[in-house]
């Protein structure tokens, strides 16, 4: 069950939305013959573009810079729920109220969120298999604390409400960022028109194919809003100086390089069929989400390339026992923009000394120009990645291995042998950038000494699949996945 539909906001890669000079600007309206301002009269019956007593292209009497009182924040809303029904063409059947925290609030209430040591277990292992976190770290502290500095707002189907974190400001007047607010608007639209609490994201790889529609859908509604701020809206827009600020930097780039794909390449997917198809068209679409993350990276495959159905067996010895998640899937997926991220994370490990993927292939820039695109500004599309079918990853424990020590097969599926090449490839160059050496005497294994990587690595291709073994010792291969790391 999907419990908060987020924004994120755009560090150390792009800069997302534009800013705009704090104000309340002036009406589109017309004038009478002695020049004053007309606003347009209320409509007798709700209808697009008019919420709750305003236009979408009214003034609002609301003085941004020492945060917005209630009235101010009611006004604010309304005319913002108005201007997205402009943009989207669809009608909202509720209000949605609308809080606004400081940052420093919504840190220490993602910081009070709990978890099982089952599921954190998993997504150790899950991250320490993507090589971004090792083992010894917390990996859903990371990304908690990834959360408390990227995230800009937050909708939550349960409650039916929208939470706006505000970097400018003080904590008894937060002030509003107009862009955040219109983004989560379109996140209320979406579940009061198509539901969206019933979705299938239990995993990474379902969570960032669906939120190719929904964050797609939202951040181009958002960058048709910005555009119109500096147009046709005539500056009017409320967006502290500076913009979306960042809330310092992030504890680990790596998860928020998998996060970050939907609110990147959604936005051209969701055009291509609005282009297409029309807004009718894009509504269409939440009755056939797309399966995976390919179908959004690659827009043509949308319904022509479902993803391949495979298990992974348990092949087991010596105590160990498959971890099974409550309430998930008893494996992880990441999908092709997780393996993507895999093969992009050595560029910012390394502060751009290795690069398995050319960093210039991932940065969309503006020609002419060192600036990345505001929209569709990353390509998470890679020789090693494209071609994916699926992947599941299983993790393992025993007792007798450790408390902290896990083991993982990671199978993945392609669309032909010559995919499942090239991404053994990579993973071999991923392999070597971790310091890992080929073990003598034993086939298509891999040792890593010396960091918090350190494990023994099994890696099998066998037509358009690869399989990964992973465990603390060479030894325990086989007790993890039998018949891995064999003798030669």
């Amino acid at each position: 069950m999907r419990t908060t539909i987020a924004i994120a906001v755009v560090l150390m890669l792009v800069v997302a939305g534009c800013s705009q000079a704090p104000g309340t600007g002036t009406t589109t309206g017309t004038a009478d013959a002695g020049g004053s301002v007309v606003e347009p009269p209320d409509p007798p019956s709700d209808r697009l573009g008019w919420e709750a007593g305003y236009w979408y292209n009214e003034t609002v009497a609301v003085t941004p810079d020492d945060g917005l009182n209630a009235t101010e924040l009611n006004a604010t809303v309304s005319r913002s729920m108005a201007r997205v029904e402009r943009i989207r063409r669809l009608e909202f059947e509720t209000r949605v109220p609308v809080e606004i925290v400081t940052r420093e609030e919504f840190r220490r209430n993602r910081s009070s969120r709990s978890m099982t040591q089952t599921r954190r277990t998993f997504d150790n292992a899950k991250y320490e298999a993507l090589f971004m976190i090792d083992e010894s770290t917390d990996s859903v502290g990371v990304q908690s604390s990834n959360s408390g500095s990227s995230i800009g707002g937050f909708y939550s189907p349960g409650k039916d409400s929208i939470v706006v974190v505000a970097d400018a400001g003080n904590a008894s007047a937060p002030r509003l960022d107009e862009l955040t607010l219109a983004h989560e608007l379109v996140h209320a639209v979406q579940d009061q028109r198509f539901g969206l609490g019933d979705l299938n994201q239990s995993t990474r790889e379902l969570h960032n194919a669906k939120d190719g529609l929904i964050e797609g859908d939202a951040n181009y509604v958002q960058h048709r809003y910005s555009k119109r701020c500096r147009a046709a809206w005539n500056g009017t827009c409320q967006t502290p100086g500076g913009g979306s600020g960042a809330g310092g930097g992030l504890a680990n780039i790596g998860p928020y390089l998998i996060k970050y794909q939907p609110y990147s390449d959604g936005p051209p997917f969701v055009r291509s069929v609005r282009n297409r198809s029309g807004w009718a068209g894009v509504n269409d679409v939440y009755a056939n989400p797309p399966a995976s993350t390919e179908q959004v990276i690659h827009p043509e495959k949308y319904g022509e390339d479902a993803p391949a159905e495979f298990r992974v067996r348990d092949r087991t010895s010596e105590g160990w026992s498959r971890l099974k998640p409550e309430g998930r899937p008893n494996y992880g997926s990441v999908g092709e923009a997780g393996i993507f991220a895999m093969f992009m994370y050595p560029y910012y490990d390394s502060q751009g000394r290795t690069q398995i993927i050319p960093a210039e292939r991932f940065f969309n820039r503006k020609q002419g120009s060192n600036q990345l695109r505001s929209f569709d500004p990353l390509n998470y599309n890679s020789t090693y990645s494209a071609g994916w079918d699926g992947d599941k990853l299983a993790v393992y424990a025993s007792e007798s291995a450790g408390a902290n020590e896990t083991g993982y097969v990671w199978k993945t599926v392609w669309d032909s042998r010559k995919d499942a090449r090239e991404f053994a490839g990579g993973y071999r160059q991923l392999l070597r950038y971790n310091n890992a050496t080929e073990v003598d005497g034993r086939a298509n294994t891999w040792r890593i000494r010396g960091n918090g990587f350190a494990d023994a690595f099994y890696v099998q291709q066998r037509g358009d699949t690869v399989v990964v073994v992973n465990a603390p010792t060479v030894a325990a291969l086989s007790n993890v996945r039998a018949g891995a790391a064999p003798t030669n």
